[in-house]
């Protein structure tokens, strides 16, 4: 049969693993590359003297969330206003759809621009897919971001069989949404 001699027709598990992890790599580090415009906020001069918008509809985003031919869940949402701007933002984590197993989670913050007839836009990327998160639980009180999230010990674990689970917490300080994590004591423990 022609072709069965060159390499790529016959991958090996490394090769899956490289791509795999060249994948991740592109991923995570755009999850912390923002535009220069996105912020949590809203003018406080555009929203003096009017209503409070209403928290940004998650179904109006896409999502940079790529899922083959399954449709993208938008699984739980939380409104608030997250950076005291006296506007609402909302939080959504969205997988992809799946009849078993648990996909990986992103966690995102949208916010409603300026001109209300736009659709909400992602201002951060609290979570992404690539991260291999699942997650359990989602609050948004007093501005802060709270979430439990399970996750595997090691590459050895089953995907469908997550053993550790963390609770994280992200606030608005400084222009950014910072993370931070309850001690591994009080935090981590086996599923």
């Amino acid at each position: 049969m022609a072709g069965q001699d060159l390499l790529h027709t016959q991958p090996r598990p490394m090769h899956w693993l490289a791509t795999a992890t060249a994948i991740s790599a592109v991923v995570a580090a755009a999850s912390f590359v923002q535009p220069p415009d996105a912020t949590a906020t809203t003018s406080r001069d555009a929203t003096a003297g009017r209503h409070p918008a209403a928290a940004p509809d998650p179904s109006k985003v896409t999502f940079p969330v790529d899922c083959g031919p399954n449709r993208l869940d938008v699984v739980k949402k939380a409104s608030g206003d997250l950076d005291g701007d006296g506007t609402t933002e909302t939080v959504a984590v969205v997988r992809c759809h799946t009849g078993a197993g648990s996909p990986p989670s992103g966690v995102y913050v949208l916010a409603q621009p300026a001109e209300r007839r736009a659709a909400p836009r992602i201002v951060a990327t609290l979570l992404a897919p690539a991260q291999q998160r699942s997650v359990q639980t989602l609050t948004v009180k007093d501005g802060a971001i709270s979430a439990a999230v399970l996750g595997y010990s090691t590459r050895d674990v089953p995907r469908c069989c997550p053993d550790v689970r963390k609770s994280l917490k992200w606030q608005w300080k400084g222009g950014k949404f910072v993370q931070s994590e309850l001690p591994a004591t009080m935090s981590t423990r086996r599923v």
